[in-house]
């Protein structure tokens, strides 16, 4: 892989590149998967799926379009499983969806910087959010998730920075992250794996 090579120069990152462990794929109905990460905020993946299967059967396990899910009343979304607040989000999106035209071909347009301006106005959508969506929706090489606590944590125990100090900590992150252009989504994969696979202390 030509991203491992690049990579590897960090002598500190190069420890957690193993195995290679996820391909970067474009996943197509953008707005659906969008809606797809509010409903799994804050749950398990387990419980994220029943519910999102959940959501697709009211539409007859298709896709829905935003309008469709604008005209799903507020009670037949709590019917499934979602908080207030959740179907008040995937109702945001679906507006947003519509009154921006939002399809794939118009995103895949875009850059990853363009695509978080435009997507965090959505209520409810953070840049987090959108950040996870360039990287497993839009199959994006080079996103790097600063305010992931996962990367943080892996990165602090790497690279000694110090925890209690956000704003010095992000500051070296991302300074750090610069030497890793053009696949920082990679360093973060193998991050995220290598903090999952060493044991604390």
């Amino acid at each position: 892989m030509e991203y491992v090579s690049h990579l590897q120069k960090d002598k500190k990152l190069a420890r957690t590149i193993g195995v290679d462990l996820h391909e970067l794929k474009l996943h197509k109905n953008i707005p659906v998967r969008i809606m797809a990460s509010i409903i799994s905020q804050q749950l398990s993946t387990k419980v994220a799926k029943v519910i999102f299967k959940r959501f697709l059967e009211l539409y007859n396990g298709k896709e829905p379009k935003p309008q469709q899910v604008l005209e799903t009343p507020a009670l037949t979304l709590r019917s499934i499983g979602l908080s207030n607040a959740k179907v008040s989000y995937v109702h945001n999106v679906a507006a947003f969806c519509i009154e921006h035209k939002i399809t794939d071909k118009k995103l895949l347009a875009m850059d990853n910087d363009e695509i978080i301006e435009l997507l965090v106005q959505i209520k409810g959508i953070g840049r987090w959010s959108v950040e996870m969506l360039l990287m497993f929706t839009l199959g994006r090489e080079d996103v790097f998730a600063v305010d992931d606590l996962g990367i943080q944590q892996a990165m602090c125990k790497l690279y000694k920075l110090d925890f209690a100090n956000k704003k010095e900590m992000k500051e070296r992150m991302l300074k750090i992250s610069a030497k890793w252009r053009p696949y920082r989504t990679y360093a973060c994969l193998h991050l995220w794996r290598w903090k999952d696979n060493t044991p604390n202390g």
